[in-house]
């Protein structure tokens, strides 16, 4: 009984200094999770000593290819405009139904017979 005694005395003192070290904290011990951001202090750190290099001009060069602003196309139309008039204007007329056979002699085309004009006939009274 005395052993059960001094277990249990010896217990509470064991669990009274760990209760005391869990709630004495002072104003400049860091805290549990302070210490657990160790990586992301690091991190932070290095990222504002982080010196970007400066830019020069020579830079872009073999990068990126210069810029040549292309040559002005040459319309199809305006390449021979005058010889092209010289040819509609020579071009015979084609009139659709005739042939070019009768276009060339000169002479007027035979009317078909249902373009004639009827006769009308007088009015009996």
């Amino acid at each position: 009984m005395l052993s059960q005694i001094s277990r249990v005395a010896r217990a509470r003192s064991v669990v009274a200094t760990v209760s005391r070290s869990v709630q004495t904290r002072t104003f400049i011990a860091p805290t549990v999770s302070r210490r657990a951001d160790f990586v992301q202090e690091l991190y932070l750190k290095e990222l504002k000593a982080y010196k970007m290099p400066a830019v020069k001009e020579s830079d872009s060069v073999g990068q990126v290819q210069t810029f040549a602003e292309p040559k002005t196309p040459k319309s199809p139309e305006e390449a021979d405009l005058a010889s092209n008039l010289q040819e509609y204007e020579s071009m015979a007329v084609e009139i659709e139904g005739q042939d070019a056979s009768a276009q060339t002699s000169g002479t007027p085309a035979a009317l078909p017979d249902w373009l004639e004009a009827e006769e009308d006939e007088p009015a009996k009274h």
